[in-house]
């Protein structure tokens, strides 16, 4: 089967190939009668999704994300462009069209770019599509050119979906599901996925490094991006995995006075109140300024537990001239919350006596924990950005990030124990912070070389990571609190309180752990995407990567952790093919990512002992292949892929030495996506997705070797949303929608020691009903409308809210 989808893929390359270079020998002229324009709002910025009439024929069509339109093979002739919007003035404008000439035109409308927003979001477009990104590959490419896979989620599909975390947006993508929720624990508290079969979180904000230990606030989203695969080459190792990175694409300051604020309310005491404010500082709209904040307070589904949440996301941006603009951000939060409860394992599941989560004798409703056991967070996170535009063909980005995230408080988790009727209950503290700086220049070109046109970004990065976090374990270590039953009455149920865990510390003795890290990246990369003909577009790039980590000293013994460096190359290839110019393209890719597995023990023949040893760096390679779609004038949007991750170079453990490793061991993922965005007719539009991954360890140790890994999810998954708007009525803007996700069986254990464990499978079914005006807007939405009971897990089994209906009002300026 290997060999078979290998040469598919390689025979599928050679015909994008070959098809390329016939349309080359052909040259065809497309400039011919054609009529190509850009539509601007009155503060110069492109209008997307806006119908462009060509008056004297049945002629029309819809501008893209950059504004832009086209009409090809038009009668030679006078014409007359027209755009009018409801309520705004009609802009018009006269075209000549010759033989042989290509006419191009720009319209301004007489509306900012927030007006049209609330025109065209409830008129007939494809609202929920995604054309182009920045950052996917750090510069402006439409999708259809792009040989890589990505999901955009824009605000929009947001909004409606009544989502108010980034983490909940992210449900909207194929291929991506939820590992477990964001705990507040530094280093690593934030929310974990899979993708593509390996573990994720969502570690970037506008291409750069954004750690929130906590839930991130969706206040300050423009959309979510999930780039799928090993993106070593423009990315690097740290904030990705080889499943690919999630990233979020902040709100912008604009040139005119407006903003929103709004109120959500709902079950479990949930209270969201928030503002979206902008307002240019100067008469001449050089410096604008816009606020973003949020405040969100929700106790659990369970008996016990809350989250009370604040972020403050300013940015501000000042235009020295034409050339030169700043750019500054902060995002701000801080966090009070209990730990969402998780289930680890500390038996096998034979003793355990079930093998599926919906065997546990557990209540779904219970906590097993107090209200008072809660842990603080806090991020300061400031960003920097100095665009300036060297010339018409190159630009400069100079980008700077620092995070810093700080976690104190206790935390309750939980272990089951053998028999299936108790329950161990386990505390620890959390203590520590840590830091991240990030400085990115990248130089982006759009230029020609001869006749093919050439799109090309570098880039120097420098990123620096340190953390010093104390981890504080009563009863010696074992932090355990007590034993008890989860069946019948539960005597000592309410003693797990802040008081009693208090007391526990005081009187048992204490073991103090450290993670302490100081390390640095240095790279250097490029990648151009070279047109050879306006159809066949081929993209290749390289990164060098030089990590090194510091040594960190232990006061209470003297000694120091082992420093090293170490460099690693990525490198990767893409191939598009339009068969229909900015309506269908075959695409196929080659990438890599890589880690750096660090000093590890290794038997020395030499010395027949064993010796610590720096191992290379471990590699994965993606082959993928597919097709995207954009057409029926771009109510239709569809990428469909198949991808074979192989990771080398793993380090697993040595069989004819004990307590030793060798760096021989394989894992893959491979797999099937499929997403769908449609706007079939007005005021109606689809997303869905679907994806199955089959991954395996391949050579590693008898523990789990030949078997799925216990952190890739579930093999299939699905997502959809419908939603449908009256567009043309005395109700126009009332609007309904509907969907969910699907999430197959998902082994959390699965190895031979342990034996296997799953979380069944789940259809989670959400519902809302929204009435938009441009001065506000009213909506109802139902979370969970079955009231389901499904777990989620990361090795663990984490159990999920039930139904929740939230209501809400916003106001609009």
């Amino acid at each position: 089967m290997r060999r078979c989808v290998e040469f598919v893929l390689k025979a599928t390359l050679l015909l994008l190939l070959s098809c390329g270079l016939s349309a080359s020998a052909k040259n065809l002229d497309e400039n011919n009668r054609t009529i190509k324009g850009r539509v601007l709002t009155n503060d110069n910025k492109p209008a997307a999704g806006v119908t462009v009439l060509l008056t004297g024929t049945k002629r029309s069509v819809q501008t893209d994300e950059n504004g832009e339109f086209v009409f090809k093979n038009v009668t030679p002739g006078t014409y007359q462009l027209s755009i009018s919007l409801v309520g705004y003035e009609t802009s018009t404008q006269t075209v000549v069209v010759a033989i042989n000439e290509l006419t191009a035109i720009n319209i301004n409308l007489k509306v900012s770019e927030k007006q049209l927003e609330e025109v065209v979001v409830t008129g007939s477009r494809n609202k929920f599509a995604s054309k182009t990104s920045t950052q996917v590959s750090k510069m402006p490419l439409k999708n259809i050119e792009n040989s890589q896979v990505y999901t955009t989620v824009g605000k929009e599909l947001i909004q409606e979906q009544a989502v108010f975390s980034a983490e909940d947006a992210v449900k909207n993508s194929p291929g991506i599901t939820k590992l477990w929720t964001a705990n507040g624990r530094v280093g690593d508290g934030g929310a974990y996925f899979t993708v593509r079969g390996f573990p994720v979180q969502i570690l970037l904000r506008n291409g750069l490094s954004g750690i929130v230990t906590s839930n991130i606030d969706a206040i300050n989203l423009e959309k979510l991006e999930v780039i799928k695969g090993p993106l070593g080459t423009l990315y690097g190792s740290t904030l990705t995995s080889y499943g690919g990175l999630i990233n979020r694409v902040t709100k912008k300051p604009y040139e005119n006075f407006g903003g929103e604020v709004a109120y959500a309310g709902g079950s479990y005491d949930f209270n969201r109140v928030s503002a979206d404010i902008n307002t240019p500082l100067d008469s001449a709209k050089r410096a604008l300024l816009r606020i973003n904040t949020a405040y969100n307070s929700i106790n659990s589904f369970q008996d016990n537990g809350f989250n009370r949440n604040f972020a403050f996301d300013p940015s501000f941006t000042y235009k020295i001239n034409n050339r030169l603009t700043f750019t500054v951000e902060a995002e701000i939060s801080h966090t009070v919350a209990t730990t969402p409860v998780m289930f680890f394992f500390n038996t096998t599941v034979a003793d355990l006596g079930v093998d599926r989560a919906d065997k546990l004798v557990l209540d779904y409703k219970k906590s097993y924990q107090s209200d008072d056991i809660a842990v603080t967070s806090d991020n300061a996170n400031f960003f920097a950005l100095m665009e300036y535009k060297i010339s018409d063909k190159w630009k400069s980005q100079t980008n700077i990030s620092t995070t810093s995230s700080a976690s104190k408080g206790p935390q309750a988790y939980f272990y089951l124990i053998p028999g299936n009727d108790s329950l161990s209950r386990n505390i620890w503290t959390v203590d520590g912070t840590s830091n991240a700086l990030q400085i990115q220049q990248n130089f982006v070109g759009d230029f020609k070389i001869g006749k093919l046109r050439n799109r090309l970004v570098a880039g120097l990065d420098y990123l620096s990571q340190k953390a010093n976090i104390r981890y504080i374990d009563p009863a010696n270590g074992s932090d355990n609190f007590d034993i008890i039953n989860t069946t019948g009455p539960i005597p000592n149920y309410n003693n797990f309180d802040l008081s009693a865990v208090n007391a526990l510390y005081q009187n048992q003795p204490k073991s103090t752990s450290y993670n302490r890290y100081n390390n640095n990246t240095y790279s250097v990369y490029a990648s151009d995407v070279l047109n050879i003909t306006d159809k066949l577009l081929v993209s290749a790039g390289a990164r060098i990567d030089y990590f090194n980590t510091q040594p960190i000293v232990d006061a209470t013994s003297g000694t120091s952790s082992v420093s090293f460096d170490q460099a690693a190359i990525s490198p990767k290839f893409g191939l598009v093919y339009e068969l229909v110019k900015n309506k269908v393209s075959l695409f196929g890719n080659y990438m890599n990512g890589f880690t750096n597995p660090g000093y590890n023990l290794s038997y020395d023949a030499a010395t027949n002992s064993n010796v610590s040893k720096l191992f290379k760096s471990e590699q994965a390679n993606q082959w993928e292949g597919g097709v995207k779609l954009d057409v029926f004038d771009g109510k239709l949007s569809s990428t469909i892929s198949y991808y074979d991750i192989n990771v080398k170079n793993k380090v697993r453990p040595d069989v004819q030495h004990a307590n030793a490793n060798v760096q021989d061991g394989t894992q893959y993922s491979r797999g099937f996506e499929a997403e769908i965005i449609a706007n079939p007719f007005r005021g109606f539009n689809i997303v869905a997705g679907y994806a199955y991954n089959d991954s395996k360890m391949g050579k590693s140790s008898d523990y789990d070797n030949g078997k799925r890994p216990q952190t890739a999810g579930p093999v299939n998954s699905a997502n959809l949303w419908l939603s449908y708007t009256l567009t043309n009525n005395a109700a126009k803007g009332l609007g309904i929608g509907f969907g969910g996700n699907y999430a197959g069986d998902n082994a959390v254990l699965n190895n031979s020691y342990n034996g296997t464990f799953i979380l069944p499978a789940y259809v989670v079914l959400n519902a809302g009903v929204f009435y938009n005006q441009p001065k506000y807007r009213i909506a109802v939405n139902v979370n969970n409308l079955a009231n389901t009971e499904y777990w989620i897990g990361y090795t663990t089994v984490n159990p999920q809210m039930l139904r929740q209906v939230i209501g809400s009002i916003a106001f609009k300026f």
